[in-house]
Parts: C-alpha cells; structure tokens; sequence
C-alpha cells in the first residue's frame, strides 16, 4: 500500500529559524496510529529565498539548544 497523505495528521509542529536554515518539529499520526516526532531540516534558496527539504543530520549546539524545548513540548502533544 503507498503512503496517502491524506491519513497523515499533523498534531503538533512549530519551526525554529536560523540563518540559512529552519529545523520543524512535529508530531505526525498516519492512520490514526501512534503518533510518532520527526524532526526535518529546511535549507533555504538563495536564488529565490525558498525552502527546500534537507537531511537533518547532525546539529550544532546552537541548533541542538533551540530544537530541545519544541521536542520537549512535543512530547507533551503525544
């Protein structure tokens, strides 16, 4: 079965900016099933000042510090 965007349901999902990045934190149900965190990375597009998907990856202490209070608020929405 492929994956239906339409049963993935967000519950939870704030995004924390940097210079040429952005880190989302969410909280994502597919199905009505356990409902799961993912953390993503966003580079942004010089050319156009879009946002395009990345690997996270490894993050900076910078990064780590600013990402840890929205996973702990995360976990509260689970």
């Amino acid at each position: 079965m492929a994956f239906d965007a339409s049963l993935d349901k967000e519950l939870f999902a704030e995004t924390v900016n940097f210079d040429t990045t952005r880190i989302k934190v969410g909280v994502y149900s597919y199905n009505e099933g356990t409902p799961k965190l993912q953390l993503s990375r966003e580079n942004l597009a010089r050319s156009d000042g879009s946002y395009s998907f990345a690997k996270l990856g490894r993050m900076t202490k910078e990064e780590a510090e600013k990402v840890l209070p929205l996973i702990q608020k995360a976990l509260k929405s689970m």
